[in-house]
């Protein structure tokens, strides 16, 4: 059962705006060179991405390697 959404007439005071840093579909579409590591992940994380990968039929650690260069191009 769907949580029901409740609304009400408060104020919600001052909205900060965040720039928007990820990338269009588009420039995703490239591929480069990859170097193998081993990484230890929790198992809920390991899970999670596997979820949302077979969701939308995808691999999960192209997921995980889509975020890992996001966050590293937002802050290089």
């Amino acid at each position: 059962m769907k949580k029901k959404i409740k609304y009400s007439n408060e104020k919600i005071g001052e909205i900060v705006m965040v720039k928007d840093f990820l990338p269009k579909p588009e420039d995703l579409v490239f591929k480069e060179d990859t170097i193998k590591v081993t990484l230890n992940l929790s198992k809920s994380s390991i899970e999670f991405f596997k979820e949302i990968a077979q969701r939308h039929g995808s691999q999960y650690q192209k997921l995980i390697r889509n975020l890992l260069d996001r966050y590293t191009s937002h802050y290089s």
